[in-house]
């Protein structure tokens, strides 16, 4: 690798650094934030803050009775979402190869406003390379609900979003703007305690 690679690789890994630092300190002031997740881009906050997930039901114009799913990046992370995680998960999440939204019951610790009516919550790890570090620097569970008002298509790239969703929120991240990969939204699969399987979304 010539210097000018090797420079080239350091500030590229200062510059997604200081992108991390910059939105993890908005989530933490209760910020909200628009950034890039393992599907499409999402409008996200720290899930266990109650003020900071009203705003996003308010910037999406969305009910506040349509629970919002959260990001974790890390079984100990899932753990603490819900009162008890079904062993079959644990086989579930090895073997399923794209993202995948699983729905526990008996969800806690996050903020009351994303657990369902019945008490669950819609959890997803992610692997993808930037929402995963936020997880992992906050170290709470994400909220990720797509960027685009309720009822609206879901934006697939960064420049189909709405300005009234990015002048909307606190922080935009830098990492991926011009990723023009095709992506959509997970898979989702509800998980009783007992143990029973559906799919709500292939």
């Amino acid at each position: 690798m010539t210097d000018c690679n090797i420079t080239s690789s350091k500030e590229s890994r200062q510059k997604f650094s200081d992108d991390i630092a910059e939105a993890v300190a908005v989530l933490k002031r209760g910020g909200i934030i628009l950034y890039p997740t393992d599907t499409v881009w999402g409008i996200g906050c720290d899930a266990t803050n109650s003020e900071a997930v009203k705003r996003i039901y308010n910037l999406k114009r969305r009910t506040d009775s349509k629970a919002m799913l959260v990001l974790v990046n890390s079984e100990a992370m899932l753990e603490r979402c819900v009162e008890s995680v079904p062993e079959v998960a644990y086989e579930l999440l090895e073997a399923v190869v794209n993202p995948t939204t699983v729905i526990y019951d008996n969800a806690m610790w996050v903020a009351p406003e994303i657990i369902g009516e019945d008490g669950s919550l819609g959890i997803r790890f992610t692997a993808e390379r930037y929402s995963s570090e936020l997880c992992r620097r906050l170290n709470r569970p994400i909220v990720s609900t797509s960027a685009n008002i309720s009822g609206a298509p879901s934006a697939r790239f960064f420049h189909e979003i709405t300005p009234e969703i990015v002048n909307g929120v606190d922080y935009v991240a830098q990492y991926r703007r011009e990723d023009l990969q095709p992506a959509k939204p997970s898979s989702i699969i509800k998980l009783s305690n007992s143990g029973v399987v559906k799919i709500i979304r292939r």
